[in-house]
């Protein structure tokens, strides 16, 4: 459904008001503000109808950071999930299908990098639909206090690699005993 009011019977009707003429058919209110109000109105429709124009619009996951199908070397950012606790950070990232042997977890100079690599495209294959993205990823990771990168922990179970990064001792809450004299 779109709006089909146009501007043009808009600025008719306020020019009519500025005159001194009637108050057009279908308008409640002569007040100085409905010009404002219809110029507000106006910009919802026209939002509410390049929203549905995109939505009318297929999904193209080569924009949305996908695999255009062609034989490419690109590397693409791999989505992680990541929180904080007092005695260590967590990141998670799901990798269905890739071997935990062919994941490489690095950490140097304060940064955490993961690298791997999606299976190739099944060959001979005519598609129907094609949005599963197939090549190399990476992530890397700058922590914004001193971690302790000898003790970081890193686990794969069901295609989920969960990483385990302890903080520094340095940083850590410390409890101070209050002592009564």
């Amino acid at each position: 459904m779109r709006v089909d009011i146009t501007r043009a019977a808009n600025n008719e009707a306020n020019q009519q008001l500025s005159r001194g003429g009637e108050r057009p058919v279908g308008r409640t209110s002569v007040s100085p503000n409905l010009d404002n109000v219809w110029r507000e109105f106006f910009g919802v429709a026209d939002a509410m109808n390049r929203m549905r124009e995109n939505e009318a619009r297929t999904y193209d996951y080569v924009r949305s950071g996908g695999n255009s199908g062609e034989n490419n070397e690109r590397v693409v950012r791999l989505p992680i999930d990541a929180w904080a606790t007092e005695d260590a950070f967590t990141l998670v990232a799901y990798l269905p299908g890739v071997d935990p042997e062919q994941v490489e977890v690095l950490f140097e100079n304060d940064e955490l990098a993961i690298r791997g690599s999606f299976g190739p495209v099944q060959e001979g294959v005519d598609f129907i639909k094609r949005e599963l993205f197939h090549g190399a990823f990476e992530r890397r990771v700058a922590f914004n206090v001193p971690v302790d990168g000898d003790k970081i922990e890193a686990s794969y179970e069901h295609g989920i690699l969960t990483l385990r990064v302890p903080k520094a001792e340095s940083v850590k809450p410390k409890q101070i005993k209050v002592v009564a004299k």
